[in-house]
């Protein structure tokens, strides 16, 4: 371990792998440097990749040139998308993968990635010269030099597993915790806070009667997350609905004081929105059951993860509940449910490219700055990786804004109004999500990946190819204007009314009965179109109106910053407010609405409801201040 390397990324998850990889391939002279060299890409706790909220990062990582997209792509074994009855700004990709190919794959590109050396150690610390950081120091090879160094120890940083009333050092079962380094950034100066997070017990398959529960197969064909997958892909895993219910609940009820969530064993705030199942219980104590999707960890194992049964409990707790599901009866346990506290940086104390203020040089990703999920971590560690190899090269740091990308979301919410719990992203918390879908990533932000090196030449081109043909296919459709009569005849098979207008095909594609195959025998073009072009040529007609509308609403919005809110408004009246947000709201009792925007929790799309209501029933405080 001789040497001196451009960039040192410390961890091997999700964040690590992003980091590294998009390092070295901007040609820096990188060193990952992990606990364990086998669990790289180790999928700690649902072996599923995307969601909604989730599936938007990663086509952005896909699109600049990450590795997330491709990777479930090549391991996925059982495809879904989210939200189909809703709109496309809301419709989001699942993919449960194989978790033990998801491991192999990531490591093999890792290995087969130029520039890119993996070390398997334990980094106890940070050598710093002066205010910039200057390398490492390990437990075996001692002392690394780097120029910088890029952080992502996921829930390893002080972790502290919970099972019941035992306790254990570690970032997850059976792996060791990081005390040292946690120490090393106390000691810089860092503001160091304690979140929690938990995962379920994990079921031998066969122990299981599916026959009680409701299957619930994969899409076909099925929807990829990546642009760039040729493989066809196959669903080969299947997944099953089933439910708690009040004996669950009960048990649940009789061991809370047993429950180190509940007795005061755990300190840090755990996850608002994928909380245990002893916090549904307590926090929803209205609802009869909750569900509990089965899903399995891959092809090559018949274990299985109960997702929905989170829990802390003691064993023989955990054990008496399971047994009470449907379906779980006769379940057999091949790993315990337990909790993770670990600590975290506060991420106000970094830039919006996610060097840390403190310390220069030094960049830190993933569960470090407060986020949870794999999806949010890798998003970090491209950003991070990037900037690391810029810095090296001298280039100016690389961000993104709210307008840009989901990534962008992510960042500004966390450097700019920090987090008192994990944050996960959800597209409630994108302004401009109708402009930041899924299907159009690539078309964002693919030319930005390959300026600075990172999205190879030949999958640009591809990505420039399909924009051409939506571009020129759009175009066409504006233009051609059928004779009214051979339109009537397919509005008279969707019994719709006719018209003796000469309309366009695109004011066709607008009506939300049509689509864009119904129309092949006005255009016979249309059939010969890949089915991703089709895809975004339909959204691109069909929501032109509200794309307009939404960039209209992106000038008003920087108008709107110190727009006075009525001391005695009533914000349970406000349509479009949760009831978390109304809560925060109620509680603060905001003057203004820049004040509002900068309370934790009240989102963009919750600002602009705000401003709305105003505008309609209080026309004369909806004006800024002088």
């Amino acid at each position: 371990m001789s040497g001196h390397y451009d960039v040192i990324v410390v961890g091997g998850g999700h964040a690590g792998i992003e980091a590294s990889h998009a390092a070295a391939r901007m040609g820096c002279r990188t060193l990952l440097i992990t606990l364990s060299v086998e669990r790289i890409g180790e999928m700690s706790c649902n072996p599923a990749i995307g969601g909604l909220g989730k599936s938007q990062l990663v086509r952005e990582i896909d699109a600049i040139g990450g590795l997330q997209g491709r990777l479930a792509d090549r391991c996925g074994i059982h495809f879904r998308r989210l939200n189909r009855s809703k709109g496309p700004a809301v419709q989001s990709t699942r993919i449960q993968c194989d978790k033990a190919l998801y491991r192999e794959f990531a490591r093999r590109v890792l290995e087969e990635t130029p520039e890119l050396a993996i070390w398997q150690d334990t980094v106890e610390g940070l050598y710093t010269e002066g205010e910039r950081v200057a390398g490492v120091d390990t437990r075996i090879a001692g002392r690394i030099r780097g120029n910088t160094v890029v952080l992502t120890p996921g829930t390893f940083l002080s972790g502290l597993l919970h099972i019941g009333s035992r306790s254990l050092d570690g970032g997850r079962l059976a792996d060791p915790s990081s005390q040292s380094l946690a120490k090393t950034l106390r000691v810089l100066g860092f503001k160091l806070g304690r979140f929690k997070t938990g995962t379920p017990p994990r079921i031998d398959g066969r122990t299981i009667n599916y026959e009680r529960m409701e299957p619930q197969p994969g899409e076909e064909p099925p929807p990829g997350i990546s642009f760039f997958t040729k493989r066809k892909l196959r669903n080969q895993g299947m997944c099953y609905l089933t439910h708690t219910n009040a004996t669950v609940h009960e048990i649940v009820r009789e061991n809370l004081d047993r429950s180190p969530l509940y007795s005061g064993k755990i300190t840090g705030t755990g996850v608002r929105y994928c909380p245990s199942i002893e916090d549904k219980i307590v926090k929803f104590a209205d609802k009869d059951s909750h569900r509990v999707f089965i899903e399995p960890e891959g092809l090559s194992t018949r274990e299985v993860y109960p997702n929905g049964l989170s829990t802390s409990l003691p064993l023989d707790a955990q054990i008496e509940m399971i047994h009470a599901v449907p379906g779980l009866e006769n379940a057999e346990f091949t790993r315990p449910g337990y909790a993770v506290e670990h600590d975290f940086v506060q991420p106000t104390q970094l830039f919006a490219w996610l060097e840390t203020k403190t310390v220069r040089d030094l960049f830190l990703a993933g569960q470090i700055n407060g986020t949870t999920g794999y999806e949010e971590a890798a998003a970090q560690g491209l950003i991070a990786g990037i900037n690391a190899a810029r810095r090296v090269k001298g280039i100016d740091p690389f961000t993104l804004g709210r307008d840009s990308a989901y990534i962008g979301v992510l960042i500004d919410d966390l450097v700019t109004k920090g987090t008192n719990e994990p944050y996960r992203m959800f597209t409630s918390r994108v302004e401009y999500r109708l402009l930041l879908r899924e299907d159009n990533a690539h078309a964002r932000l693919s030319g930005i990946g390959h300026r600075i090196g990172l999205l190879r030449s030949k999958d640009f081109h591809k990505v420039e190819a399909v924009e051409t043909a939506c571009s020129a296919t759009i175009d066409r459709l504006s233009r051609m204007r059928p004779a009214a009569a051979k339109t009537n005849q397919v509005l008279m098979s969707h019994e719709l009314a006719t018209t003796t207008e000469k309309l366009s095909l695109a004011d066709l594609v607008r009506r939300p009965q049509l689509k864009l195959d119904d129309l092949e025998t006005l255009d016979k073009a249309l059939g010969e179109l890949a089915p991703v072009v089709k895809e975004r040529v339909e959204i691109e007609i069909k929501y032109s109106g509200y794309i307009t509308r939404t960039l209209e609403e992106i000038k008003k919005f920087h108008r709107i910053e110190k727009v006075m809110i009525p001391e005695d408004i009533g914000f349970k009246e406000i349509p479009g407010l949760s009831n978390e947000v109304i809560e925060k709201l109620e509680t603060i009792r905001p003057a203004t609405l820049g004040q509002a925007s900068r309370i934790s929790g009240v989102t963009p799309v919750a600002l602009l409801a705000l401003f709305r209501y105003l505008k309609g029933s209080h026309p004369d405080e909806a004006k800024p201040v002088d």
